[in-house]
């Protein structure tokens, strides 16, 4: 049974996070790690906030769209 709410919590975190956008840092790491081993991987603030201004569109420090 714990094993099941277990399974649900990631699964229902990883839904909401591609439901508003936000792609999984897990998943970056595991890409980095694998493809560019070479390069450094950023901390889960600095990807968060590239994702953010790739989203949004900021243009030093507007968004610059409005949807």
């Amino acid at each position: 049974m714990r094993y099941k709410i277990k399974e649900f919590k990631k699964y229902y975190k990883q839904f909401i996070s591609l439901l508003v956008g936000v792609p999984s840092y897990e998943k970056y790491v595991e890409h980095m790690k694998s493809h560019h081993p070479d390069q450094p991987v950023q901390s889960r603030k600095e990807f968060f906030i590239e994702a953010q201004e790739s989203r949004f569109n900021f243009k030093g420090g507007k968004v610059t769209r409005c949807c």
